[in-house]
């Protein structure tokens, strides 16, 4: 049983590495909330919900674990340490420059919601930013374009109330021109698109955090 259960999460796993294809075969809905730490950016508290298909592995394994049981940690762990190998699947930028992240969230864990599994945790910034007067772009994205992370409604990206007078926030969602369109329709299972590329990049959102 312990095979198999090691086995269903690697399935899981393998949908965050990018060693597949570049057709988006896994899906996760976006939820982010920006942080502020005595007037200045200081994370990103994210919620990532696992499409019905890719949760059916992590849920198998979840058994009937009640919230708080000792394998949602040992699951969420093995999830974030994947995400971490990949440096969130996020890049915030300021002025032209990546922002830095610490090397580990201050909190994560996972949970079902209904038929779906949640990855919850809090990115946070090596350095806290300073927000007056300041413009930042953030995306979460895999450059594979395996998985489609997206933001359903432009409220999926929030602001803490203490933000809400002087910082807004917008979600750009992008349209990339037919020739990378055809070129990713092209690609079948077997396929990986050119590093270089960067194809999911192109598909990816971009949230604007502009602040007075």
């Amino acid at each position: 049983m312990q095979a198999v259960k090691q086995c269903v999460t690697g399935v899981f796993l393998a949908l965050l590495s990018f060693t597949v294809s570049a057709h988006p075969h896994s899906f996760i809905h976006l939820k982010t909330q920006v942080l502020e730490e005595n007037g200045h950016f200081s994370g990103l508290k994210m919620r990532w919900t696992m499409d019905e298909i890719t949760s059916a592995d992590l849920l198998y394994d979840a058994g009937n674990a009640q919230p708080g049981d000792e394998v949602w940690k040992k699951l969420a762990a093995e999830v974030m340490a994947n995400v971490l190998g990949q440096h969130y699947f996020t890049e915030v930028w300021h002025n032209g420059q990546k922002v830095k992240f610490l090397n580990r969230p201050t909190e994560y864990g996972m949970e079902r919601e209904g038929h779906q599994a949640v990855l919850t945790f809090i990115l946070p910034l090596a350095e806290p930013q300073p927000l007056s007067g300041q413009q930042y772009t953030f995306s979460t994205f895999d450059p594979t374009y395996f998985v489609d992370m997206s933001y359903d409604k432009t409220s999926d990206a929030a602001l803490p109330t203490e933000l809400q007078k002087s910082c807004k926030l917008a979600v750009h969602t992008p349209k990339p021109g037919e020739e990378v369109l055809n070129y990713a329709q092209s690609l079948d299972k077997a396929d990986a698109p050119e590093e270089d590329m960067e194809l999911g990049k192109q598909f990816a959102q971009t949230v604007t955090l502009s602040c007075q």
